[in-house]
């Protein structure tokens, strides 16, 4: 599906705009399976780098970016910023599971991985 059968506004039924979200998710689906081969590709380099699961400055960076781009692409920011917030906890966890322990990660913040921020103990 090219990128302008992505637009909305050519749906004239909900059933072709299911059809639009679906292709989306898939869409979706695709680019975050290549996001999670980038970072099985991480867990290979880190290690020889001498760079933890957790980065804080690389975590703010890519919020930062993220974050920025939702507001020119017209999405919320708010959202963007909690759909990676999830990617990034679930990438160190998925990290510290395969470096070992003290490879930081969420638990240095005192919660589980796929706790939300205040959702904790």
């Amino acid at each position: 599906m090219a990128q302008r059968d992505f637009d909305p506004g050519q749906a004239r039924t909900m059933a072709e705009l299911r059809g639009i979200i679906d292709a989306l998710d898939r869409t979706l689906v695709d680019l975050l399976a290549r996001r999670q081969a980038c970072i099985d590709q991480a867990i290979r380099l880190k290690p020889a780098e001498g760079i933890p699961a957790r980065d804080p400055a690389r975590v703010r960076e890519v919020l930062g970016n993220v974050r920025a781009r939702a507001a020119q692409s017209g999405l919320d920011p708010d959202l963007a910023g909690r759909v990676w917030e999830e990617l990034i906890d679930w990438a160190i966890a998925h990290e510290e599971r395969a470096l070992g322990p003290g490879a930081g990660g969420a638990a240095e913040r005192g919660r589980h991985p796929t706790e939300r921020e205040g959702s904790g103990p």
